[in-house]
C-alpha cells in the first residue's frame, strides 16, 4: 500500500471521513445545519427569558454593574487591583450599558443571548462529531438544564466562557475535519475569547489536544503542527492578562473547598440532582459507542473539575458555575447513548434504513428529552430565584424610598457589599439619602469598597435622621460594625422603626435632643458613584 506524504490522510481514514461527510452534509445538509442551531437556541431562550427581570441581582451582579458603568478611566484604575481578567467582559458590559441601560433586564440580555447561542453551538458540535440526530438532540437536552436557565441568566462571564468553549471546540473539529487556513485562522482567534471570558476555561485546550494527538495518530502529520501554532498564538493575547490576574488571586481565596463540595458538584453543575443523575448515566453509557470522540470527551469532562479541586489551596478555582463550560460535555455523551439505543448512530449505518425508522428514532430520543425537561422544571424554578443567603435589598430601597425626607442620611454594616447594592437600587432615585460616612469613593481606592469615616461622630453631625442597612448573620444589625461607629450611633441617634427582611434589617433612626457634632470634615461633599 502507498504511504500517505506529510500532511496527507491514510486512505482508510480519507474514506472514513468522507463517510462522515455524506452522512451529515447529505441533500438536506444546509437546512439540517440551520435547524440543529436555530431550534436549540430558541428552546433554550424560552425558559432564560421567562422572568429575566424578576430576580433581583446579588452581589457578584452588582459588581458587574458597578465595574460597567465606571467610566474607561475609572476601570482601569479598578483593574489595577482586582478582576483584571474580566476586563474584557466589563467593556463589552460598559459599550451595552451604554447603549441599552441597566435595568435588571437589559443587564442580563447578553448572557442570555450567549447561553442561547450555547444550545445551538452545542447542536452543531454534536452534528460535526457524530449525525444530526445527535447534534440536535444535544442541544435541546442542554437547553433545558436548570444551570442553563440560572446562569443564562445571571450578569457575569460564564455563558460567555460556555459559548466560547463550544464555538473554539467546533472550530477545531471543522479543521480536523475540513482542514483549511481560514478555519484555523478562527480556531487561533478563538483562543482568545476562551481565556478573555475566563481564565478556568483554557482548561479545554487539554480535550483538544487530545483530539490532535487522534488525528496524527490516523496519519494527519501537519495537524500538530498547525495545532501547535495556533495554541501558541493564541495564548500570546491571554498570558500577559493571566500573569497580571495571579497577583490578584486574594479576591478568591475565601473559596476552599471541602470532600462534600466534590460531592454536591455535580447537583450545583446541573442543577438538580433529578437532572444530573440521568444524564450522567446516559453520559457513561455514552462512551461505549462515542468511539474514538470518547476520550476529548473524557478529558474535557474530567480533568477541569479534577485539577481545580486539586490546586484548591492555591489557585480557588473549583466552583461549579467557574467550570460550566463541562456541561455541553456530559450532555453530548448522554446524547449520543439516547440517540444509539433509538437507532445507530455513527459511521455510514447512520443513514441507514427505513425514514419511518430514523423518524421514530428521533422521536424516541425527542420524547427522552421531553422527560428530562419535566424532571427540570422544578430546577428552572429555584434557578430564577435569590441565591441562598442573600439579602433582600430590593425590599430594603422600596422601604427607604417610601420613607426618606430631604436631608436623611444612611449607613451600613455587613459584609455582604450592601452599599453597592443599595447604590444600584437607589440609583435612580435624585434624592436618596446621602452616604454620610463614606470617606474615599471606590473610584478613589481603584476598589469595590470604599473607606469610611475615621471621625464618625464628626461625619454624622449634620444628619437628623438616619437609615442604617446591616446584613449581619446573627440579627445584630450593629453586629461587627467600628467600636467608633457604633458608639457615635448609640451616643447620637434612637431606633424609631425597624424593618426585617430576608437576611437583611433596616433601621430608621432619629437624632436624640440635646446632641450634636462638629463639621462633616467635607466627608459628605465627595463625589459618589451612581
Amino acid at each position: 500500500m502507498q504511504q500517505p506524504v506529510l500532511g496527507e490522510e491514510s486512505e482508510p481514514e480519507a474514506r472514513g471521513r468522507a463517510d462522515r461527510r455524506r452522512a451529515r452534509d447529505g441533500a438536506d445538509g444546509p437546512l439540517a445545519a440551520a435547524l440543529v442551531l436555530v431550534l436549540p437556541t430558541l428552546v433554550a431562550l424560552v425558559p432564560i427569558l421567562r422572568g429575566i427581570g424578576e430576580r433581583q441581582l446579588w452581589r457578584d451582579e452588582h459588581a458587574t454593574w458597578w465595574a460597567a458603568t465606571l467610566s474607561v478611566h475609572d476601570l482601569s484604575v479598578l483593574i489595577r487591583t482586582i478582576d483584571v481578567v474580566f476586563t474584557p467582559y466589563y467593556l463589552c458590559m460598559h459599550a451595552w450599558v451604554a447603549v441599552a441601560g441597566d435595568s435588571p433586564t437589559a443587564l442580563r440580555i447578553p448572557g442570555a443571548a450567549a447561553m442561547a447561542l450555547s444550545a445551538g453551538l452545542l447542536g452543531l458540535l454534536g452534528r460535526r462529531l457524530f449525525t444530526t440526530r445527535v447534534g440536535l438532540v444535544a442541544g435541546l437536552a442542554f437547553a433545558v438544564l436548570p444551570s442553563v436557565t440560572r446562569y443564562g441568566q445571571e450578569i457575569r462571564p460564564y455563558a460567555f466562557a460556555v459559548a466560547a468553549v463550544l464555538l473554539s471546540t467546533l472550530l477545531l473539529a471543522r479543521a480536523l475535519d475540513r482542514p483549511t487556513f481560514k478555519v484555523w485562522v478562527g480556531y487561533t482567534l478563538s483562543i482568545p475569547l476562551v481565556g478573555w471570558s475566563h481564565l478556568a476555561s483554557l482548561a479545554v485546550l487539554a480535550p483538544h489536544l487530545v483530539m490532535i494527538l487522534i488525528a496524527r495518530r490516523a496519519g494527519d502529520r501537519i495537524v500538530g503542527w498547525a495545532y501547535a501554532a495556533a495554541a501558541t498564538l493564541g495564548m500570546c493575547f491571554v498570558i500577559p492578562m493571566a500573569i497580571q490576574g495571579s497577583g490578584q488571586s486574594g479576591q478568591i481565596a475565601w473559596n476552599n473547598p471541602v470532600f462534600q463540595d466534590l460531592v454536591d458538584f455535580p447537583k450545583n453543575l446541573f442543577g438538580a440532582w433529578p437532572v444530573a443523575v440521568p444524564v450522567m448515566t446516559l453520559a457513561a453509557l455514552g462512551l461505549f459507542f462515542a468511539g474514538r470522540r470518547a476520550l476529548p470527551l473524557v478529558v474535557w469532562i474530567v480533568l477541569p473539575p479534577l485539577a481545580t479541586y486539586v490546586t484548591a489551596s492555591k489557585l480557588h478555582l473549583f466552583l461549579p458555575r467557574y467550570l460550566l463550560f463541562t456541561l455541553p460535555a456530559w450532555v453530548l455523551l448522554a446524547a449520543v447513548a439516547l440517540c444509539r439505543i433509538a437507532g445507530p448512530v455513527a459511521g455510514a449505518r447512520a443513514g441507514a434504513g427505513a425514514v419511518a425508522r430514523k423518524g421514530l428514532a428521533l422521536v424516541l430520543a425527542c420524547a427522552a428529552v421531553a422527560g428530562l425537561a419535566w424532571q427540570a422544571l422544578p430546577g428552572i424554578r429555584d434557578a430564577r430565584r435569590l441565591p441562598a443567603g442573600e439579602p433582600d435589598f430590593r425590599g430594603a430601597a422600596r422601604i427607604i424610598a417610601k420613607g426618606q425626607k430631604k436631608g436623611d442620611g444612611i449607613v451600613f454594616n455587613g459584609v455582604m457589599a450592601e452599599r453597592r447594592a443599595l447604590d444600584y437600587e437607589l440609583r435612580d432615585d435624585a434624592g436618596r439619602p446621602k452616604d454620610v460616612l463614606m470617606y474615599r469613593t471606590p473610584q478613589q481606592l481603584g476598589s469595590f469598597g470604599a473607606a469610611e469615616c475615621p471621625k464618625p461622630a464628626s461625619c454624622l453631625a449634620r444628619t437628623e435622621r438616619l437609615w442604617l442597612v446591616g446584613s449581619t448573620y446573627d440579627g445584630d444589625p450593629y453586629a461587627g460594625m467600628p467600636k467608633p461607629t457604633r458608639t457615635a450611633l448609640d451616643r447620637s441617634f434612637r431606633v424609631v422603626r425597624t424593618e426585617k427582611l430576608e437576611n437583611l434589617q433596616v433601621l430608621l433612626m432619629e437624632r436624640t435632643r440635646g446632641t450634636s457634632g462638629s463639621a462633616a470634615d467635607g466627608a459628605g461633599d465627595r463625589k459618589v458613584h451612581t
